[in-house]
């Protein structure tokens, strides 16, 4: 006999929810930097990179200036692959130098730190930044590590066992952050 374990899926947040979101980040985003000039966003593979793609072109629609944007892959500097389990990397592309530069690091989803550690040790490879500043998405507790994000979309206290997803549309064909609960 086997036991069927049903999967409920919460919506948190609706396309016009998730727009709003990305909206609002990227006007905080702009209200806490001195000089937008010097202001580059990296997203941390996977979903950060669409999402940080998303606030690049809010900010430059509220300030009609451009912003450069990096993608960074983390694979080599985490410290839980045994954990996690191999995964292939992904290209990392941050084609200019982040010496004294605003960085705000972009990503989805902030759990227990380690993602964004492992983030702040591979921006080293890429100069000294003035200041590293961080965005999420969902900030859904748990952390392991002193980490506190500086912008974020959504508080969302989970349970340990639960799993927030985003799906970004330039990335998955559709806009929505969702609660699975197994």
């Amino acid at each position: 006999m086997t036991v069927s374990v049903k999967t409920k899926v919460v919506e948190i947040l609706s396309p016009e929810e998730l727009r709003r979101t990305v909206n609002r980040l990227a006007s905080q985003i702009v209200e806490k930097t001195r000089d937008l000039s010097q202001l580059v966003l990296i997203g941390v593979y996977t979903r950060g990179v669409p999402l940080a793609q998303l606030l690049a072109r809010q900010i430059e629609m509220l300030e009609g200036i451009s912003i450069a944007m990096g993608a960074l892959d983390i694979t080599f500097y985490r410290d839980d692959l045994d954990q996690i389990g191999l995964r292939t990397p992904a290209k990392t592309d941050i084609p200019f130098d982040l010496t004294g530069k605003t960085v705000v690091l972009v990503d989805d989803v902030i759990y227990k730190g380690r993602t964004v550690r492992a983030a702040l040790n591979a921006v080293n490879e890429y100069g000294r930044p003035e200041v590293i500043r961080l965005a999420v998405l969902v900030d859904r507790g748990h952390r392991e590590l002193p980490i506190h994000p500086d912008f974020v979309g959504k508080q969302l206290p989970t349970a340990k066992e639960e799993i927030v997803k985003v799906h970004l549309h330039n990335w998955d064909g559709r806009d929505a952050v969702e609660l699975i609960e197994d």
